[in-house]
């Protein structure tokens, strides 16, 4: 049987605190190990109790969020960090993406996808609320459509996401394999993918390619 997750919620506000310890008591699976009200008490508890997912807010007094954050990863690197806040600023998700929080979430989050939320999370996964998703994919989409991608590269995308191999796109195009390759390494650094198929899909989902 596997141990229960173990919490460590992080909210100036006492109403949430326990507003969250009341509605996660009846959760199977989940235990909160401890509650903070600040960002300098987080990051006593966190070193002391261990836990395995701090749910955070952002606005916190003594130290915020997104500072307890960035010191709770260098300190416990394991350390899984959901930050829960009012705040749908995109500078801010960023920030908090760069810091090493692991997701991002509204406070209108509905109370059973923050359940499932944690073990996706546990999992290894990195959840955004969906609203903000949209806002970030359609500011990259604004931003950089016309410029993120040249030509070429969309050419190749758009052939991989057909399923095509690196020999195939070279000979559809009427270039060396490794060039296809060059294009292929270049096109992965510019969308922060880790292979060809994540970049052909992200491409499409946010319209560099149809």
């Amino acid at each position: 049987m596997s141990r229960n997750l173990r919490l460590l919620l992080v909210d100036r506000h006492t109403l949430i605190r326990k507003g969250l310890l009341l509605l996660m008591s009846q959760w199977e699976g989940i235990e909160v190990v401890g509650e903070a009200e600040d960002g300098e008490k987080a990051l006593e508890l966190a070193l002391k109790l261990r836990p395995d997912i701090v749910l955070m807010d952002v606005n916190l007094p003594r130290l915020d969020g997104l500072k307890t954050t960035r010191r709770l990863k260098e300190a416990i690197p394991e350390i899984k960090i959901i930050i829960l806040t009012l705040n749908d600023d995109l500078d801010t998700l960023r920030a908090a993406i760069d810091a090493g929080a692991e997701g991002y979430l509204l406070k209108t989050v509905e109370p059973q996808q923050l359940y499932f939320i944690l073990q996706e999370v546990a999992r290894g996964e990195m959840p955004i609320s969906a609203a903000l998703t949209r806002k970030l994919l359609q500011d990259i989409s604004n931003t950089h459509s016309g410029s993120i991608l040249s030509h070429r590269e969309k050419e190749i995308l758009r052939l991989v996401a057909r399923g095509l191999t690196n020999q195939e796109i070279a000979h559809c195009l009427y270039l060396s394999e490794n060039t296809v390759k060059n294009h292929l390494r270049n096109i992965m650094e510019k969308l922060h993918t880790k292979n060809r198929l994540q970049a052909a899909h992200y491409a499409r989902q946010i319209g560099l390619i149809d």
